[in-house]
């Protein structure tokens, strides 16, 4: 999820509005109205959405407001943009000062009815994926805007180049065709190991296509000792770790360069990404023509059976002092006509909706078992926090340790008297 929400938004450095909505930090409460329409009981009024997508501010959200207006005349939709979301968003919703539709910040799901309204009254066209995940007192309070899958992002012309014919089922046999791909001067695959935050797929994913399960974090927190050569964690790391010392990755895994790897993905001198489906448009964005990229699940054993998690995106939440009724037709809008799913390279939402982006319809026909995310106690988080153990750093020291037992026995140690101080 987290390498999801990290790429996904836009790289402007200023807050953007469009449409004369307030800018971060104004004092100026947004205008509300939900009176009722010349043509009816309608959602009415002025509407500002709160986004993370600078990039899509003066471009996609200008069709979205024409064509949502046209559906709700009465509305006069406004999209604000702003960096740093999360932080800034928890410091628009403390002051109370905050528009009528938002992403939800990371807050306990026990103060979602402080800030925001239910959903449950939302009528949409199919059941939707990870309607539990912010639901309090048995309400609903955030819908996902998108999921994301996690698998390989390939280059097909790297691929034809290195002789690859076949795409692999087993672990061992996407050894095999890394090997192919170094020996056609290919670096197979591209880890952006020095950015550090692609590492979240090993921390987060290939775990959980290794065990099979999605809530291996929280299961941290029953044990002393989380991290071990033998569990999800050991193994995910020691993939990484192999691929290392084939000389599978980068030459200088060091000095990695996110935004450089697009090109060199796009452009063949690296042929694999373990990301999740977000990155594919970005690529395409690099360069690479679309029927040249594809996408498959990540074999981590040699079961012969694809996994893939089933992540979430940013969730929408409608503001209880807002523009409700104009806000909750805007958040159905987005689900069920937007098109939004698509530009950003998601699986929608809807289960009844099927993605339209061409490397989704091609993973989905390897026919993999989605693991979808589960939420629940962070009672493993709170002892994370209080040992200050940074998972991607941890993954970093593994896969160049020339003892990585040692690295997990330092982890567990410092786990186990975090969670003796809190009382776990």
């Amino acid at each position: 999820m987290i390498t999801a929400l990290a790429a996904c938004g836009g790289k402007d450095n200023a807050t953007t509005s469009s449409g004369g909505a307030e800018t971060a930090g104004s004092d100026k409460k947004t205008e509300t109205t939900d009176t009722g329409s010349a043509k009816g009981d309608g959602p009415s009024g002025k509407l500002v959405f709160l986004t993370n997508r600078t990039d899509m501010i003066g471009k996609q959200y200008d069709d979205y407001k024409k064509r949502f207006e046209e559906k709700y005349p009465d509305v006069d939709l406004q999209f604000e943009a702003i960096t740093d979301y999360d932080k800034n968003v928890k410091i628009r919703i403390s002051s109370g000062e905050y528009p009528d539709v938002v992403f939800i910040p990371t807050i306990p799901n026990a103060d979602l009815p402080k800030y925001f309204e239910p959903l449950d009254d939302i009528s949409f066209s199919g059941d939707l994926y990870f309607k539990d995940a912010k639901v309090q007192d048995g309400k609903m309070y955030g819908i996902s805007s998108g999921a994301s899958t996690v698998g390989i992002v390939y280059n097909k012309k790297a691929f034809e180049k290195a002789g690859i014919t076949e795409i692999p089922k087993t672990y061992d046999e996407f050894l095999a065709i890394c090997e192919k791909l170094k020996s056609a001067g290919i670096i197979p695959l591209a880890s952006n190991f020095k950015d550090k935050w692609p590492l979240d797929t090993w921390v987060y994913d290939v775990p959980s296509i290794i065990s099979g399960k999605t809530d291996h974090e929280m299961k941290r927190a029953e044990t002393d000792t989380p991290y071990t050569m033998d569990n999800e964690y050991g193994k995910s790391w020691s993939i990484l770790r192999e691929l290392q010392q084939k000389g599978y990755l980068e030459k200088d895994v060091n000095s990695t360069n996110w935004e450089q790897s697009k090109k060199d993905i796009a452009q063949g001198n690296m042929a694999m990404y373990l990301l999740g489906n977000w990155v594919i448009n970005q690529v395409i964005e690099n360069g690479a023509p679309s029927e040249d990229v594809g996408f498959f699940p990540f074999p981590a054993d040699n079961s012969g059976q694809y996994k893939a998690p089933l992540n979430p995106d940013f969730f929408y939440a409608v503001n209880k002092n807002g523009n409700v009724k104009a806000a909750k037709a805007f958040v159905q809008w987005m689900m069920e006509e937007s098109g939004y799913e698509d530009f950003a390279g998601f699986i929608p939402v809807l289960k009844n909706k099927e993605p339209k982006l061409a490397q989704l319809a091609e993973f989905n026909s390897y026919k993999p078992q989605f693991l979808e995310a589960v939420f629940g106690d962070d009672t493993a988080t709170a002892i994370q926090n209080k040992a200050q153990i940074d998972q991607q750093s941890m993954v970093q020291e593994f896969v160049l340790s020339k003892d990585p037992q040692k690295v997990l026995d330092k982890y567990d140690a410092a786990w186990a008297k975090a969670k003796k101080a809190l009382g776990k």
